[in-house]
């Protein structure tokens, strides 16, 4: 059954369950060169440098409605990102409906929610192949709060906000709260996947897999694209300037790349 506003259990005090979001995105990019992966690696450093992360995390502030304490941000080199929000609970008129809910969350500019304590973080890691022409780009955000709302509302958001070929996910509950009985409450809404806060569109993207161990309030889900376009993959070109060859040795290359990460080891094919 599921809860709502009127029906949410009285506690006892403060709602000390912590809830953790960690959001791992990649994008995979082909360059034979050395000037190609120096070109990638500038577009990516420019294209999610701090200032740009700082508007992102930020956004995902208003999404789970908390005030911005303290940023910190910082440009790396030769390459890679970092921004860590320091947050605190925003003003809330009543209990969100959305928080009791396994749905997709808002974008900016819609309804705001409910946070406590909290922190976010993201990190950036351009990453290349020394031999085989592949360059990477991951970026994990962490999403942390105390309280009420789950920070799986800022899901939907951070999604669209990267351009990503593979996503993992995971979602965890820790700590207990207490209801006004005193009886131990180790989570506080329902949730059985955390595809179920990606909106179908989105899902219908992508080939998922959900790895949850229920009993320990531990959700894992990763995400691989379906669909490949060789093109989507190039940096500065098209596959027409290539042999059949060349498409085939590339696109081979890469989808291996891709599975790897996706399946979390390396793999050999006979």
């Amino acid at each position: 059954m599921k809860l709502t506003p009127e029906q949410r259990i009285t506690l006892h005090g403060f709602n000390n369950l912590t809830k953790s979001l960690s959001f791992n995105m990649y994008d995979i990019c082909y360059t034979k060169t050395k000037q190609e992966r120096e070109a990638y690696i500038e577009y990516i450093d420019e294209q999610y440098n701090a200032d740009r992360l700082t508007k992102i995390l930020k956004h995902v502030s208003d999404i789970i409605g908390a005030h911005v304490l303290n940023v910190a941000k910082q440009d790396y080199e030769p390459q890679g990102s970092s921004v860590t929000m320091l947050v605190s609970e925003g003003p809330v008129a009543g209990a969100p409906t959305e928080s009791f809910e396994e749905s997709p969350g808002p974008l900016p500019d819609s309804v705001v929610m409910h946070l406590d304590k909290s922190h976010i973080t993201v990190h950036t890691y351009p990453e290349y192949h020394p031999d085989e022409g592949i360059s990477t780009f991951r970026a994990d955000i962490d999403v942390s709060t105390c309280g009420e709302i789950s920070p799986l509302k800022a899901l939907n958001y951070m999604i669209r906000s990267f351009d990503t070929d593979i996503m993992t996910m995971d979602y965890r509950v820790r700590g207990f709260t207490r209801d006004i009985s005193g009886h131990k409450l180790f989570i506080d809404h329902e949730i059985s996947s955390i595809q179920n806060y990606i909106p179908a569109e989105i899902k219908d993207l992508y080939d998922m897999i959900d790895v949850n161990v229920y009993q320990e309030n531990i959700f894992h889900t990763k995400c691989k694209l379906r669909e490949f376009d060789l093109n989507n993959y190039l940096f500065g070109y098209t596959k027409d300037k290539l042999s059949a060859k060349e498409q085939k040795d590339i696109t081979e290359s890469l989808k291996w790349e891709m599975d790897e990460i996706f399946y979390g080891k390396n793999i050999v094919y006979s």
